[in-house]
C-alpha cells in the first residue's frame, strides 16, 4: 500500500467525523429548537478547518494518482516480462520435446552409423553419453526458464495487486474529496444566508431603492454583495464600487453606489483561464443569489444577465478588454 495510505484513512476518518457533527448540528437546530444557530464565526472557523483538511487530501489525492501511474507501468512492464518468459520457456520445451523424441524412437543410441563409429561400442557409449549430457543440459535450461517465467509471474500478480489497492484507495479517498468539497459549499452558503438583506422588497420581486451611506459611498445592499464575494472569493485584484463618472458606457449604477467591479485581472490584460473561470464562478454564485440580495444585473464577458429574464445576452463590442468586461464582473443592485 502506499506511504500516506494511514494518514488517508485518518483523514478521512475525520472527516466523516466533520460531516457528522455539521449535519447533527443542523438536525439539533432544527428538531431541538434549543441550540442557537451556529453564528458566522463559528461557520467560518469550521470553513477553515475543513479547507485546510480538504487541500491536504487533495494533495494526497494527486500523489496517489502519481503513485498509481508507476504502478500501472510496473504492471504493464511485468507482463511484458512474463511473456517474453513464457515464450523462451515454450521453446526450451519444445527442444527437449524434440530430443526426447529422438531419443525414444532411436532407443536412446541414435540411428547414424557415422555418429556412433560405426558400430563399435566404445563409440556408442560416448555417444550415449553427449546425449545425455545434452539432455542434462537442456532440462537444466529448462528449469532456468520456469523459474524465469515464475519469478515474472510472482511480480505480475504483486504489480496488479499493489495496482488494485492503490485504485480503491483513490476511488475511496476522490468519493470523500467531493463529499468534503460540497459540505465546503454548504457551510459557504450558509454563511451568506446569515446576513439578512438591507431594504425593502417590493411584491413583483424588485427592491425599493437604496441611498448611498458610510465613506464608501454605497447602499447597504451593494456593501453586503461585495463584502459576502470578497469572503467567499477573494479580492483580489481589487473591488470597486462608487466613482463620481459612470465609466465607459457612461451613466449606471457606480455614481448612485449600486454597482460592483470585480477584477480579475490587471492593467487592462485578458485574464487567464483560472481567473477567467474565477470570474465565472462570481457570475453564477451572484445569479444564484440574485433574487435574496436585490441584485439587478450582471455583466461580464461582453455579455449581460438581468434578473427579469434570467438569461444572458450578447452585447456590442465597447472597443476593448475592459470596456467589454473581460476584466472584470460587473454587479448592478437595485
Amino acid at each position: 500500500m502506499l506511504s500516506r495510505d494511514g494518514r488517508w484513512r485518518g483523514a478521512l476518518r475525520i472527516l466523516t467525523a466533520s460531516i457528522i457533527v455539521v449535519v447533527m448540528c443542523a438536525g439539533v437546530a432544527a428538531a431541538g429548537h434549543t441550540a442557537p444557530k451556529p453564528t458566522a464565526k463559528q461557520l467560518r472557523k469550521e470553513l477553515a478547518r475543513l479547507q485546510k483538511q480538504s487541500e491536504v487530501m487533495i494533495a494526497d489525492y494527486y500523489a496517489g494518482r502519481v503513485a498509481l501511474q508507476k504502478a500501472e507501468k510496473a504492471e504493464k512492464v511485468a507482463r511484458s516480462n512474463l511473456g517474453r518468459a513464457q515464450q523462451d520457456f515454450e521453446q526450451a520445451a519444445e527442444q527437449i520435446r524434440l530430443l526426447a523424441t529422438q531419443r525414444y524412437r532411436t532407443g536412446g543410441v541414435g540411428t547414424l552409423p557415422a555418429l556412433m563409429g560405426g558400430g563399435d561400442p566404445a563409440a556408442m557409449l560416448n555417444h550415449l553419453a553427449l546425449t545425455q549430457q545434452i539432455v542434462s543440459e537442456q532440462d537444466a535450461r529448462l528449469q532456468g526458464f520456469a523459474g524465469v517465467r515464475d519469478t515474472y509471474r510472482d511480480a505480475r500478480a504483486a504489480a496488479e495487486k499493489r495496482t488494485a489497492e492503490l485504485r480503491a484507495s483513490l476511488e475511496e479517498l476522490g468519493v470523500q474529496k467531493k463529499r468534503t468539497q460540497k459540505l465546503i459549499a454548504e457551510i459557504k452558503d450558509r454563511i451568506d444566508r446569515i446576513y439578512p438583506t438591507p431594504g425593502l422588497r417590493r411584491a413583483d420581486g424588485t427592491w425599493v431603492p437604496q441611498l448611498p451611506s458610510g465613506p464608501d459611498n454605497i447602499t447597504p445592499r451593494t456593501r453586503l454583495v461585495r463584502q459576502l464575494i470578497a469572503q467567499r472569493f477573494g479580492p483580489h485584484f481589487g473591488i470597486g464600487c462608487y466613482r463620481v463618472d459612470g465609466g465607459i458606457a457612461g451613466g449606471g449604477e457606480h455614481p448612485l453606489g449600486r454597482a460592483c467591479d470585480f477584477m480579475l485581472s490587471q492593467g487592462g490584460a485578458l485574464p487567464t483561464a483560472a481567473e477567467t473561470a474565477r470570474g465565472e464562478e462570481i457570475a453564477a454564485w451572484t445569479i444564484k443569489n440574485a433574487q435574496r440580495l436585490g441584485v439587478m444585473y450582471i455583466i461580464f464577458r461582453q455579455r449581460i444577465w438581468h434578473v427579469r429574464t434570467g438569461s444572458w445576452r450578447s452585447m456590442s463590442n465597447r472597443g476593448g478588454v475592459t470596456a467589454n468586461h473581460y476584466d472584470h464582473v460587473h454587479i448592478s443592485m437595485y
